[in-house]
């Protein structure tokens, strides 16, 4: 990541609890490294243990990532990522309508019919 994406996430992270005095103790790895490893794991699909030694080890990276997805800090960090991105082009922070592809509804949900994915109009 480099340092102008670093402050942008920076300024997203939620702030750890033992630094609003909430008890906790300071990560012994930084969060940039950590938001480092996860996002390598990620956009490569790799495995936990295929975590290259650059990073800090594996079972370090994955309690972070469990602790913050457990306590919802990777949802919020997720939404304010996502908010700073609209209000930067411009748009509301929150999306005003939806899409909903059909083709990405599983074929059981449609109950293993030959006429999946048409609509049925009248008729047996």
């Amino acid at each position: 990541m480099t340092d102008a994406e670093w402050r942008v996430v920076r300024a997203a992270l939620p702030v750890p609890a033992w630094l609003e005095g909430r008890g906790g103790q300071p990560e012994a790895y930084c969060h940039r490294e950590m938001v480092d490893a996860v996002r390598f794991l990620v956009d490569n699909g790799i495995k936990w243990r295929a975590m290259p030694a650059d990073f800090p080890a594996w079972t370090c990276v994955y309690a972070f990532f469990r602790r913050w997805r457990d306590q919802g800090l990777a949802g919020e960090f997720h939404d304010r990522l996502r908010a700073r991105c609209r209000i930067a082009e411009g748009r509301a922070v929150e999306p005003t309508a939806g899409n909903i592809d059909a083709q990405s509804v599983k074929a059981a949900a449609a109950g293993g019919r030959v006429d999946r994915g048409r609509r049925r109009v009248g008729g047996p």
